[in-house]
């Protein structure tokens, strides 16, 4: 029997998901895709789900796509761009966007290489923790093909458009700290896995309600008018305002106690 592409373990509401092809350097082949897409399709059903860490097994986070298994299979290839026709995405977009629509807070931990369609899914998440040495590539000019997972919507809201544009017509690599220096990462640390990790204990002790709200808020503010925004804050709060998660947020601040919170809302 094969073994799983992805393995995802949830506790205490934070789910650690493993992209799991070591070998292949977490290549990205038609397989691949499918496991990505049913394990969010299980997460967004999860409804004590407080945070996600993304990760790569082995040496690497994910080296784009298998071309050479998707040459073999040109069918599958065209299957991941099928979209149906009341779906905003298609399957290739959905394995790295599905991490922006989550409304928990995503962490992509990157190490060894982060290129291509590898890169998008990383892009997906709401932060992304690297060590020193990994290397980050807009990877798809090398077979002479755009960026089709999301990419064009997730990097515009961490980088100008020239910068954008130059890294997907070059396809160059850039090291940890050059990416960090543009906004394709968060944070560069020796032991980024450990870090997401503590950093997902301090979120799950906020109000999972804010935490939604405040996703939702800033994955729109870069898109969208002012006045848009405006009134999008003012909606967003007053969904917020009085709900017990609100309530257990201000007594746990105020009298530094640990309430424990519920269940996020999915009305936000």
């Amino acid at each position: 029997m094969e073994k799983p592409r992805v393995k995802c373990e949830i506790r205490d509401g934070i789910a650690e998901v493993m992209l799991a092809r070591a070998d292949k350097l977490n290549a990205l082949d038609r397989a691949m895709f499918s496991a990505i897409d049913g394990v969010l399709d299980q997460l967004r059903q999860h409804k004590g789900l407080r945070a996600v860490i993304l990760h790569g097994e082995g040496r690497a986070f994910c080296a784009g796509l298998d071309v050479k298994s998707m040459l073999k299979q040109p069918v599958a290839a065209l299957e991941i761009l099928k979209r149906e026709a009341d779906e905003a995405t298609n399957l290739a977009q959905r394995v790295a966007y599905g991490w922006h629509e989550l409304p928990v807070p995503v962490i992509a931990v990157t190490q060894g290489v982060c290129f291509g369609g590898g890169l998008q899914i990383a892009l997906g998440a709401d932060f992304r923790f690297s060590t020193p040495d990994c290397r980050f590539s807009v990877m798809e000019i090398k077979w002479g093909i755009i960026p089709d997972m999301s990419g064009s919507v997730t990097m515009r809201n961490l980088m100008g458009v020239d910068t954008a544009m130059e890294l997907a017509m070059s396809g160059r690599e850039l090291p940890a700290p050059e990416a960090k220096s543009l906004g394709l990462v968060s944070r560069v640390c020796d032991d980024p896995l450990a870090e997401a990790r503590e950093f997902a204990k301090t979120l799950i002790t906020k109000s999972p309600d804010a935490l939604a709200g405040i996703k939702q808020l800033y994955n729109q503010a870069w898109a969208r008018s002012d006045e848009a925004m405006l009134k999008e804050e003012t909606r967003l709060q007053k969904q917020i305002l009085g709900r017990p998660n609100q309530w257990r947020a201000t007594l746990n601040s105020l009298f530094r106690w640990r309430l424990p919170f519920g269940p996020r809302r999915n009305a936000l």
